[in-house]
């Protein structure tokens, strides 16, 4: 597979429990959503998919039960498959991370900037705790970048949201 391959070209998330999100989180999803397909790397390991097709990838992330579901097709969608990954790693940093992001939106609009930027450092931490443990658990199946694994991070997050 070529490197222009290695490489998310369209990312969705599956989160039926999900009318509509919150404009805070909407703008957040939107933002990582562009800046992952801007920029990124993502290369299926074939030690555990088999045969990848070449990509570019297209990504679908679902929660189903316990599950985090990386479902991966190429842009022609041949299907590479899906990933199961378990969830309760992620739970308490994402609980941590939604309590600091609801602090953080609501500093935004009364605190002062020492206190938003504490917030913000608080906020960032976690979310590199986050996506580091992603990548932990997506090692030896697929290659991803700090920056791509950061901008998953924050999908993931998304799907713990219900309506």
């Amino acid at each position: 597979m070529g490197e222009a391959g290695n490489r998310i070209a369209r990312v969705e998330i599956d989160n039926p429990g999900v009318v509509r999100y919150h404009p805070d989180v909407e703008r957040e999803i939107e933002v990582a959503i562009y800046d992952l397909v801007e920029s990124n790397i993502f290369t299926p390991d074939p030690a555990h998919f088999g045969d990848v097709p070449d990509g570019p990838f297209v990504l679908i992330l679902r929660a189903q039960g316990r599950q985090l579901q990386f479902d991966i097709s190429n842009e022609t969608g041949a299907s590479v498959g899906t990933l199961p990954l378990p969830l309760t790693p992620f739970r308490k940093i994402i609980k941590d991370y939604f309590t600091v992001c609801e602090s953080y939106y609501e500093a935004i609009r009364a605190s002062s900037p020492a206190q938003i930027e504490a917030l913000d450092m608080g906020r960032r931490g976690l979310h590199n705790e986050g996506s580091e443990q992603l990548r932990d658990l997506l090692d030896g199946r697929i290659t991803l970048d700090h920056n791509t694994s950061r901008r998953l991070f924050t999908l993931i997050c998304a799907l713990h949201i219900r309506a």
